[in-house]
């Protein structure tokens, strides 16, 4: 019979387990055992990171998408979503404002928005890095061909950040148009490595459809593919998708695999995402509590925060935004962690 115990010890000192000790792991109800997890996990991070969390500052460019993936608020089909773009002069005042509030990181994100020309994106990231220059800028614009990554990466980008969603082929296309596959998304992901990003990835827990077999698979291709950044947050409905009435992930049980991905990937950057937030009203705490140590303070906007929307109830405010900052501090001060004023690489990895 399979140990948890044994289980954590193992993922502490060797940083794998096979997929039979992970799914004891996932299915282990017993709360002393998973508080032995979330120990360990918050040892491991303090002990590669210290007490710092690092922030990014968050500005979603553009919520226009030619996909139509299910469970996405911004899918193309959704005729209720507020469209919007950002112009190159706004994104900069974002960044403006993020640099004085002491980010030295920022993260474009929008959906896979063809009409924001691809060399449009690459000078707004030179820009950035012109009046910038000791931060880093991260993408997530979606899948790309290896020419348009290359150029961004030669414009000044330095992360890019692409979820996986599933590692299971089956369980990706109950979630997405055939016209989407999972080879192209993990070819997207290796072309990134290749050439020179620092890469993030990552799932939805609990999205519909999905079993504990499939995050086990998740996991293992996590520990194979290595990335320098993992995000991962419970699955929340959006009422104007086909998965609207479906029900939400656990909270609890992505705090387990915030763990469990310390655990495998001790050097990894990992967020306490805004979906973790949203379903716990102390979702950034929790998370570095399990080993999370980075937090996303959005910078969008206010006019256009509440249309960026990838599923319903979305946080856009408190110590989600980027304004506050001082209140987000206070409460890490409070589990004894301060804000790094950092661009927060991956350890040995920079440009």
């Amino acid at each position: 019979m399979l140990n948890p115990i044994e289980t954590i010890d193992k993922l502490s000192q060797e940083h794998t387990a096979t997929g039979a000790e992970l799914l004891a792991l996932l299915t282990c109800e017993d709360p002393f055992i998973n508080e032995a997890l979330r120990q360990k996990a918050q040892a491991q991070a303090q002990k590669t990171f210290g007490n710092k969390i690092y922030l990014r500052g968050l500005i979603e460019f553009s919520n226009f998408c030619k996909n139509d993936c299910l469970y996405c608020g911004i899918r193309r089909s959704n005729k209720n979503a507020s469209r919007y773009r950002l112009i190159p002069a706004e994104i900069l005042e974002c960044c403006a404002t993020g640099y004085e509030l002491g980010l030295r990181t920022f993260v474009l994100q929008g959906g896979e928005d063809f009409a924001y020309d691809d060399k449009r994106l690459a000078e707004v990231v030179a820009l950035i890095k012109k009046q910038h220059p000791d931060c880093a800028v991260t993408l997530s614009a979606g899948e790309r061909s290896p020419e348009v990554y290359q150029m961004w990466f030669e414009a000044g980008a330095d992360r890019y950040l692409l979820r996986h969603e599933t590692a299971n082929s089956n369980h990706y296309e109950k979630l997405h148009p055939a016209e989407l596959k999972l080879a192209t998304r993990l070819e997207c992901l290796q072309n990134l490595k290749s050439l020179g990003y620092q890469v993030g990835t990552g799932f939805m827990v609990g999205s519909p459809f999905q079993k504990l077999e499939n995050l086990v698979e998740d996991l293992h291709f996590l520990k194979k593919f290595n990335p320098h950044m993992v995000g991962i947050g419970p699955f929340i409905p959006h009422k104007d998708t086909p998965f609207g009435e479906c029900e939400a992930g656990s909270a609890k049980l992505t705090l387990k695999l915030l763990s469990i991905i310390r655990l495998l990937l001790p050097q990894a950057l990992i967020p306490a995402t805004t979906a973790l937030n949203t379903l716990l009203s102390n979702g950034h705490q929790q998370g570095i509590l399990a080993g999370a140590n980075v937090i996303m303070p959005n910078l969008s906007p206010q006019n256009v925060r509440d249309k960026y929307n990838l599923y319903d109830n979305k946080k856009h405010s408190g110590s989600e935004a980027a304004e506050g900052i001082a209140l987000l501090r206070k409460q890490l001060a409070e589990l004894g962690y301060e804000i790094a004023i950092s661009r927060g690489d991956y350890p040995g990895v920079i440009r």
